[in-house]
């Protein structure tokens, strides 16, 4: 899958942020120069930079608002996100905000990405009100798509609950994300489960993406 320039978007209480950082992180192991670019504008509770110093760690390159998890965090993007296009073989994972705003802030970037070969990854959630149906789901990638003036290519089905995740729940979202992916058409990149579970199951998942938990300490679990 690993595109120079991949973008996570999904609704919120998806999980987007989080799994941006584990596929950077991924990437990273594989021994690629990577940067990571916060430009969600929608949400400002969860983001990116709560995962800094695991992003730090690991030389994965973060570019986020200044302002991002202050007391004037305001809905804009770095401009030094230019340098993901900028930088030839380096790879650029891009945290995107999941309504018609953060379709919009994408939007400016439309032109250089196209020009890139690229990976725009739905993050579907079946837990998720918003997204609990299949048919929402479509309603949702047609306004992505018209605001962003993007095209998703894949999904990723990030289906949780938090820390009430079991490997049954998660078998039992598959077929949910298979149902999404005959709606629309798009493939599915990736299943993914908290890694401690996905190291647990007792039969073989395709795409299988095993994640651990970042960002904020509430939700840690390591």
């Amino acid at each position: 899958m690993a595109k120079r320039i991949t973008i996570f978007a999904g609704h919120y209480g998806s999980g987007k942020t989080n799994l941006a950082v584990n596929y950077a992180l991924a990437l990273r192991e594989e021994g690629r120069e990577v940067i990571i670019c916060d430009v969600d504008i929608v949400n400002p509770y969860f983001r990116t930079k709560d995962s800094e110093e695991v992003l730090n760690r690991h030389s994965v390159r973060l570019i986020a608002s200044p302002f991002a998890n202050s007391n004037v965090d305001i809905p804009s993007v770095p401009p030094e996100t230019s340098i993901a296009f900028d930088k030839s073989g380096v790879f650029s994972v891009f945290d995107v905000g999941g309504d018609d705003s953060g379709a919009v802030a994408l939007g400016q970037f439309a032109d250089k990405m196209k020009k890139e070969e690229h990976e725009m990854v739905l993050v579907i959630n079946r837990h998720r009100l918003l997204t609990a149906k299949p048919e929402d789901v479509v309603d949702y990638v047609r306004e992505m798509e018209n605001a962003s003036h993007m095209r998703f290519t894949g999904i990723a089905n990030n289906s949780n609950l938090g820390r009430e995740t079991t490997c049954d729940s998660f078998l039992q979202s598959i077929p949910y994300a298979q149902r999404v992916s005959e709606l629309t058409g798009l493939p599915i990149l990736m299943h993914c489960l908290r890694a401690d579970l996905a190291a647990s199951l007792k039969e073989p998942v395709p795409h299988l993406f095993p994640v651990r938990i970042y960002g904020k300490e509430e939700w840690k679990i390591y």
